[in-house]
């Protein structure tokens, strides 16, 4: 049987962005014995889900899994996979949706190994259990957003002294006062997590925005900063495990 996979991704206007999905296109479509691998954007720039869709539809494919690329659950999900599957009543091809990148094992790996090669590339030698860390989302209206990052925050707490979260925007604690909340506990090193995937617009300037002033008034003793998620091998880990979730099942 011959298949098929699409990303669909929120959108970012920033050139690493697409560079990013490329190279996790290239990784997915080898590891996971795809006939090809594709991405879209919901919005913002092309191509769009249209002009992904019309590509991959050209294929001689069988069977296409259409994975929604956001960290968190919502509205822009459900958009993203209703816009999809309008075209499947125009085609053959059986298409699979799978969950999005969140509530899932591989992607608390993820984040722990971000903490874990910060501190390395910072040489700190450090047990875990004496580090803080702190997770830096986006923030959004949706409740199932907060409850997503906070499976990533409560399955981190046994391996570390303190782990927290705060928002860029929408949501609070905003980035100061979770500064404010990390000094309080008064860390002997504080870890702070780019919650994002892509080096788009808010890891390059929203999140240093806020996040240097609350710093330069707070007394830290050692802060490092982790990269944002990207093109982890441990993210097409995580691709593929939600794409056999559902080509499994059915």
């Amino acid at each position: 049987m011959k298949r098929g996979l699409l990303l669909i991704d929120r959108g970012s206007r920033e050139r690493e962005a697409g560079e990013e999905l490329e190279i996790i296109c290239e990784k997915v479509k080898e590891k996971g014995n795809y006939d090809f691998s594709e991405f879209c954007f919901l919005e913002v720039v092309p191509p769009f889900i249209e002009d992904g869709m019309e590509k991959c539809l050209k294929k001689d494919i069988d069977e296409m899994t259409i994975i929604p690329y956001f960290l968190y659950p919502g509205r822009k999900v459900k958009i993203a996979v209703a816009d999809a599957m309008k075209y499947q009543k125009d085609t053959k091809i059986k298409f699979l949706v799978s969950k999005p990148m969140t509530m899932h094992k591989t992607l608390v790996d993820l984040v722990d190994n971000r903490v874990t090669t910060a501190l390395k590339e910072n040489s700190i030698d450090l047990e875990k259990s004496k580090v803080d860390v702190m997770i830096i989302g986006h923030g959004s209206k949706d409740p199932n957003s907060g409850i997503s990052i906070d499976y990533i925050v409560d399955q981190l707490k046994p391996s570390y002294r303190n782990v927290s979260r705060c928002y860029l925007e929408i949501e609070e604690p905003n980035i100061e006062q979770g500064i404010q909340k990390c000094q309080e506990d008064n860390p002997e090193v504080l870890v702070i997590v780019f919650y994002f995937l892509h080096e788009g617009a808010h890891v390059k300037l929203d999140v240093n925005n806020d996040l240097i002033p609350a710093l330069d008034n707070a007394d830290l003793k050692k802060v490092c900063v982790t990269k944002h998620l990207g093109a982890d091998e441990k993210m097409i880990d995580l691709i593929l495990d939600r794409a056999r979730e559902v080509e499994n099942a059915n």
